[in-house]
């Protein structure tokens, strides 16, 4: 599988993941404002009859690029999926601390539904199915454990790491410098 071309706004922010196929047909269209990162592909065309040369287009890894479609919102809502929570909350349970495997993890509302809890990112967290099930229908505080992380919603840079796995080494560079020094998704902290 083909890894993705990250594509940005003419302002630098990022808009979405795009195939290669995708970013080549956005270079010979001329909407390519920029580009940064190491090149990734380069599609060979036909031979033009006159001059006996090869078409040639490239693409890098990351790409601005002009219209409608590519202006960035910034208060843009990245949609919860157990995969972007769970990368989210580094598989790890907010309650006991443990890192699991997908398998065993849960969503698990902070505030239960049940009692006026929303599903978003605010309210929800990892949390092992032991743990889940012994917290129940009760808030953190009635069940006597207590979280050891707070929930938060992911900023647009955030979004974008959870939404591919096979992020490049310049795309995950350009894509950290837009995270928050909090934020779980970015390096640990040097001592």
């Amino acid at each position: 599988m083909a890894h993705l071309v990250l594509a940005l706004d003419v302002a630098g922010t990022p808009v979405h993941w795009v195939d290669i196929e995708k970013a080549i047909c956005l270079h010979v269209s001329g909407r390519v404002a920029w580009e940064l990162g190491d090149t990734t592909v380069t599609y060979r065309g036909g031979t033009n009859r006159l001059t006996g040369l090869v078409s040639t287009v490239s693409t890098a890894s990351i790409i601005a690029v002009r219209g409608r479609e590519f202006r960035g919102d910034r208060s843009a809502s990245i949609s919860i999926s157990r995969e972007r929570l769970f990368s989210r909350d580094m598989h790890v349970c907010a309650y006991c601390g443990g890192c699991f495997p997908e398998f065993e993890l849960t969503i698990e509302h902070v505030r239960p539904e049940s009692r006026g809890g929303a599903n978003t990112w605010e309210n929800v967290v990892t949390a092992c199915r032991s743990c889940n099930q012994r917290k129940g229908n009760r808030t953190p505080e009635q069940a006597g454990m207590p979280l050891l992380y707070l929930p938060y919603r992911p900023n647009r840079w955030e979004g974008m790491i959870l939404r591919n796995r096979r992020i490049l080494a310049d795309q995950m560079e350009f894509l950290l410098a837009g995270v928050p020094i909090t934020s779980r998704l970015g390096p640990p902290p040097t001592r």
